[in-house]
Protein backbone atom coordinates (compact mmCIF):
# COMPACT_ATOMS: atom_id res chain seq x y z
CA UNK A 1 0.00 0.00 0.00
CA UNK A 2 1.79 3.10 -1.22
CA UNK A 3 0.84 6.56 -0.08
CA UNK A 4 1.79 9.70 -1.89
CA UNK A 5 4.08 12.11 -0.07
CA UNK A 6 2.46 15.22 1.36
CA UNK A 7 3.17 18.47 -0.40
CA UNK A 8 3.09 22.01 0.97
CA UNK A 9 -0.58 22.51 0.08
CA UNK A 10 -1.54 19.40 2.04
CA UNK A 11 0.44 20.59 5.06
CA UNK A 12 -1.18 24.03 4.89
CA UNK A 13 -4.66 22.52 4.61
CA UNK A 14 -4.07 20.26 7.61
CA UNK A 15 -2.61 23.16 9.60
CA UNK A 16 -5.65 25.32 8.78
CA UNK A 17 -8.02 22.55 9.86
CA UNK A 18 -6.14 22.04 13.13
CA UNK A 19 -6.16 25.78 13.81
CA UNK A 20 -9.91 25.86 13.23
CA UNK A 21 -10.45 22.90 15.57
CA UNK A 22 -8.36 24.53 18.30
CA UNK A 23 -10.38 27.75 17.96
CA UNK A 24 -13.69 25.86 18.09
CA UNK A 25 -12.51 23.91 21.14
CA UNK A 26 -11.60 27.17 22.89
CA UNK A 27 -15.01 28.63 22.09
CA UNK A 28 -16.82 25.56 23.42
CA UNK A 29 -14.68 25.65 26.57
CA UNK A 30 -15.55 29.32 27.16
CA UNK A 31 -19.26 28.62 26.65
CA UNK A 32 -19.07 25.70 29.07
CA UNK A 33 -17.39 27.85 31.71
CA UNK A 34 -20.09 30.51 31.28
CA UNK A 35 -22.90 27.97 31.62
CA UNK A 36 -21.28 26.43 34.70
CA UNK A 37 -20.89 29.86 36.27
CA UNK A 38 -24.52 30.74 35.59
CA UNK A 39 -25.69 27.39 36.94
CA UNK A 40 -23.72 27.99 40.14
CA UNK A 41 -25.34 31.39 40.80
CA UNK A 42 -28.87 30.67 39.53
CA UNK A 43 -30.25 29.19 42.80
CA UNK A 44 -29.08 32.23 44.78
CA UNK A 45 -30.60 34.69 42.32
CA UNK A 46 -33.87 32.75 42.15
CA UNK A 47 -34.09 32.61 45.95
CA UNK A 48 -33.40 36.34 46.24
CA UNK A 49 -36.15 37.01 43.70
CA UNK A 50 -38.55 34.84 45.64
CA UNK A 51 -37.80 36.67 48.88
CA UNK A 52 -38.20 40.03 47.15
CA UNK A 53 -41.57 38.97 45.74
CA UNK A 54 -42.74 37.73 49.14
CA UNK A 55 -41.58 40.96 50.79
CA UNK A 56 -43.38 42.99 48.15
CA UNK A 57 -46.60 41.05 48.67
CA UNK A 58 -46.36 41.54 52.43
CA UNK A 59 -45.88 45.28 51.96
CA UNK A 60 -48.75 45.41 49.49
CA UNK A 61 -51.09 43.61 51.88
CA UNK A 62 -50.04 45.84 54.79
CA UNK A 63 -48.31 43.30 57.01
Amino acid sequence: MATKPMNTEDHEMIHAQLTKLVAETGKIHAETMKINSEARWYPFVATAGLFAAAYGMMKLLGN
